[in-house]
C-alpha cells in the first residue's frame, strides 16, 4: 500500500518510492491504493487525469496507442473513475485493461489502481508515473522501469 498526501501545488509522499529507488525493479501488481488527504475525488481526479491524458494518451506521441482513455466523474465529484481500454475499430473503448478509482473515505480520497490485462511492464509503467506524480513530478518519462520477478511458488511439501 503506498499513501499519498495533497499539500500545496504539488504532491508529498509518505511511503513512496524514494528517486534513487526508481531506477530498479518495480514490482508488477494488479492493485495497488494510495490516499489523498483533503483533496476532493474530482481534486485529485483533475491532477492525476491531467497528467495521464498528456502523458499517455497525447495525440501526437502516445504511450499507450493501442488504448484510450475513459473517465467517469460523479455530478457532486464525489466519486471518479479512469478506465484504460484497449483500443476497437474507428478509435472506440473495447475491452477494459486498467481502472482507477478515486473514491471519497472521509477527509481523504483513495485512488485504487486495478490491472486487468495490460501486461505486467505497462502496469509498472503506469504505477511508476503515478508515483512520480504524486510525489511532484510533472513531466511525462520515457523511462520505462525494470519488472521484479514474482518469486516462484514453493512446491507443497518444502
Amino acid at each position: 500500500m503506498t499513501a499519498l498526501w495533497l499539500a500545496g501545488c504539488g504532491w508529498r509522499s509518505g511511503a513512496s518510492v524514494t528517486p534513487e529507488e526508481n531506477v530498479g525493479a518495480v514490482p508488477a501488481y494488479n492493485t495497488s491504493r494510495m490516499s489523498i488527504a483533503t483533496a476532493k475525488p474530482v481534486d485529485a481526479y483533475v491532477l492525476l487525469g491531467g497528467r495521464i491524458k498528456t502523458c499517455w494518451f497525447n495525440p501526437n506521441a502516445p504511450l499507450f496507442p493501442e488504448h484510450v482513455y475513459r473517465a467517469d466523474v460523479s455530478p457532486n465529484g464525489g466519486k471518479v473513475k479512469i478506465t484504460i481500454h484497449a483500443k476497437r475499430d474507428l478509435g472506440r473503448a473495447g475491452k477494459a485493461t486498467y481502472i482507477i478509482d478515486f473514491v471519497q473515505q472521509g477527509s481523504r480520497t483513495v485512488v485504487t489502481t486495478r490491472n486487468r490485462a495490460m501486461t505486467p511492464e505497462q502496469a509498472a509503467k503506469m504505477q511508476f508515473d503515478i508515483g512520480r506524480w504524486k510525489s511532484g513530478q510533472t513531466n511525462c518519462s520515457k523511462e520505462w522501469p525494470k519488472v521484479a520477478a514474482k518469486p516462484e511458488p514453493k512446491p507443497a511439501g518444502q
